[in-house]
């Protein structure tokens, strides 16, 4: 038999055709993977592909399956690195992640669908809805993420510029454009969102800072500073207590709840809160919350059977913040 041009690539492409062309429901016999491999510029006799294929299970940890139909036989993988349902939900988070641009996210979705046949990649594409969704507008956020990874691990500051929406709908600069210069020790993902906590040298404090509005973002060879403030860093406790990320004074608020309520309590803060029972109906519970208009409005969104009893400084705010509110409909 005649060699083909791309002889030395047989392996390699007999991965990708059994990859692309079978699964648990597809499969395909010998004469056609031969005429596959035909098309790639590659001639192959049925005893080396048996070989290949004992190769690809024992050394490649792909597994191909024989089955005979009558008097056909038919091969197909049976295992692979991401089961359908797990590429299912890896799509599902990059739609439903704002930071990732409506572009990226569809390169993104193409190339995850290689993890699947051809024939569930259609499946896949049926369910695939980008056009609808928020998505950011800054295609560079991939890089700074990149970027601060870097920084983060070489223990440098970085600098940017920081960006909000004007009433144009266009990003616009804070602070006159002046750039932003701050020492990076973590990303966290909420509210749909990645973050940037950091340690602020003029302001000698932690904040957080939205990636997808940070641009022209740069490493600096200065060392980070804020390793005392980050010693006991607890992440998850910073995220919890913020609502929106919006930053606030965290104090102990002491919050009265019906007990069928108590399940939002429980997703927004984690189990670890202690329900305190006031009556057969009525419990009250102690959260750290950096306390800003964005908790209030959370607190109103309850209902009235919802309210925050203490300390007295954060009921003082609360009354004022209601009365604010309740002044706009007058």
């Amino acid at each position: 038999m005649a060699k083909g041009t791309n002889q030395k690539l047989k392996l390699s492409y007999l991965i990708k055709i059994m990859l692309a062309k079978t699964d648990d429901e597809h499969s395909l016999t010998m004469p056609q993977i031969m005429d596959e491999l035909e098309r790639m510029g590659v001639t192959a006799e049925r005893k080396s592909i048996y070989a290949d294929f004992q190769d690809m299970t024992d050394k490649l940890g792909i597994e191909v399956i024989k089955e005979q139909v009558g008097r056909e036989t038919f091969y197909h993988v049976a295992s692979r690195e991401f089961e359908l349902a797990e590429v299912k939900l890896l799509i599902d988070a990059i739609q439903s992640s704002k930071f990732i641009t409506e572009k990226k996210s569809r390169v993104l979705i193409e190339k995850i669908k290689t993890l699947v046949s051809e024939y569930q990649a259609k499946q896949l594409q049926r369910q695939v809805f980008i056009a609808d969704r928020v998505k950011t507008m800054n295609e560079t956020v991939y890089y700074n993420v990149d970027d601060i990874h870097s920084a983060i691990s070489s223990n440098k500051r970085i600098c940017f510029k920081y960006y909000r929406w004007d009433i144009n709908k266009k990003l616009v600069p804070r602070h006159s454009g002046e750039f932003f210069e701050v020492s990076p020790w973590a990303l966290t993902w909420d509210d749909e969102n990645y973050y940037l906590i950091a340690y602020d040298n003029w302001d000698h404090k932690i904040k957080n800072y939205r990636v997808d509005k940070m641009m022209h973002l740069s490493v600096l060879d200065t060392v980070r500073d804020g390793k005392e403030e980050f010693k006991n860093f607890d992440i998850t406790s910073f995220s919890k207590s913020r609502f929106g990320m919006y930053n606030g004074e965290v104090k102990k608020v002491h919050i009265e709840l019906p007990n069928d309520m108590c399940g939002v309590f429980i997703d927004r803060f984690g189990k670890n809160i202690t329900f305190h029972r006031i009556d057969d109906e009525h419990s009250e519970l102690f959260v750290d919350v950096a306390v800003s208009y964005q908790f209030f409005g959370w607190i109103f969104a309850l209902g009235k059977d919802v309210k925050v009893t203490g300390p007295d400084d954060v009921v003082d705010q609360m009354k004022q913040a209601a009365k604010e509110f309740a002044a706009n409909y007058k």
